[in-house]
């Protein structure tokens, strides 16, 4: 009996998880894939290497869609055994909502694991992947996406201006860069010509500009100029060397190793700490939603799907608000960031528990609805 009650309850959450999990998805999906169109569209970029794209952009998105979805599933499933008496029935047979939990932590474990997996192997690797794979399709279109009198800024950290531009012969006429690519110390280059071509290696790019002047600025007062007669800018690929590369690029052993090491930056140490706890901590979200969807699905009972997703979304809404600003104060250096990441964990399953123990006591404890929104729009109107 008791057996297959779970395979029904887990049944009921699947099929919801799965469809959250694509619905939310696309959904995120949709701002990369104006521009991921416009490359095909405007730059003749094979559909293959787009696809490409979207499967590496894959592990970040699924790092936040299967949390959303899995709370989602667990609201509307037991929203519609509440709905349709079946949590009543249940509960004249003897089960009581203790029983009822193990096939639900089950589907959050699963769901941790899913999480866990895509942040720890497929985050790093897909951002990785990503952006070598950009630099590529940029190096080999970037002569058809420089304009004359146009900032140019396809490449992160650095900008370029000219004011004349040859684009068959590749040569720039009043040349203007800004390369933020070491923090530290920024550089702005002027020059009066430059030649675009490949580098030494086929992976990258290198831009040969003459006459013209290096102005950089360093702490306090340090400032440098330089003057050339020919300067050789190489912009390397992704992976190639460290510069360029963000916390999300790392993987565990690395970021355990910079958070460790003295000689970093203590903001970067900060940074890195901060998103080492993160792929912990949002895997475990999963099973903090499955201890607070149970309670808050089983008193959903009139509203249906409607305001299932609406508190769905609102939940969601507040925890990541919650763990974006903490996550923002343990940057700085505010609140240390195995205290930021996991807090919001913490007070969402203390919320959670809360809830769960009123339900199991039978106490009824404010709900709030559809109608009650609309009621309070009404007034304000």
């Amino acid at each position: 009996m008791k057996r297959l009650l779970s395979l029904y309850i887990i049944r009921e959450i699947a099929s919801l998880f799965t469809l959250g999990i694509i619905v939310f998805t696309l959904i995120l999906l949709m701002g990369r894939l104006i521009k991921l169109t416009d490359l095909v569209i405007s730059r003749g970029v094979p559909l293959s290497q787009v696809s490409r794209m979207i499967a590496y952009l894959m592990p970040s998105f699924l790092v936040f869609t299967i949390p959303m979805a899995f709370l989602l599933a667990v609201l509307l499933a037991f929203g519609r055994l509440s709905a349709d008496n079946e949590i009543t029935v249940m509960k004249a047979c003897g089960i009581s909502l203790v029983q009822l939990m193990p096939p639900v932590l089950f589907c959050g474990l699963v769901a941790a694991l899913l999480t866990l997996t895509a942040g720890v192997l497929g985050v790093p690797w897909g951002n990785s992947a990503f952006k070598q794979l950009s630099f590529e399709v940029l190096r080999q279109n970037v002569a058809v996406t420089i304009r004359e009198k146009v900032f140019w800024d396809d490449i992160p950290g650095i900008v370029l201006y000219a004011e004349h531009y040859d684009d068959e012969r590749h040569i720039l006429k009043g040349v203007i860069i800004h390369d933020g690519r070491d923090r530290l110390r920024p550089l702005t280059i002027f020059a009066a010509d430059g030649v675009l071509g490949g580098g030494s290696g086929q992976r990258d790019l290198r831009l040969t500009l003459s006459n013209g002047s290096i102005h950089s600025a360093g702490k306090g007062n340090d400032y440098r100029l330089v003057s050339f007669g020919e300067y050789i800018m190489t912009i390397a690929a992704p992976g190639s060397t460290g510069v360029g590369r963000s916390e999300q690029d790392m993987a565990i052993a690395e970021l355990w190793q910079q958070v460790g090491n003295g000689a970093v930056p203590s903001q970067a140490r900060l940074k890195s700490a901060a998103e080492l706890h993160s792929r912990f901590a949002l895997p475990f979200a999963s099973l903090v939603f499955a201890v607070l969807a149970v309670p808050l699905g089983m008193q959903n009972r009139r509203s249906g799907k409607s305001s299932g997703f609406s508190i769905s979304i609102a939940i969601l809404l507040a925890y990541y608000i919650l763990l974006s600003l903490l996550r923002t104060l343990a940057e700085r250096g505010a609140i240390p960031p195995g205290l930021a990441l996991w807090l919001p964990n913490l007070i969402f399953l203390a919320l959670g528990w809360s809830l769960l123990r009123m339900a199991s006591l039978e106490r009824s404890f404010p709900f709030p609805s559809v109608d009650m929104f609309q009621r309070l729009f009404r007034k304000k109107i």
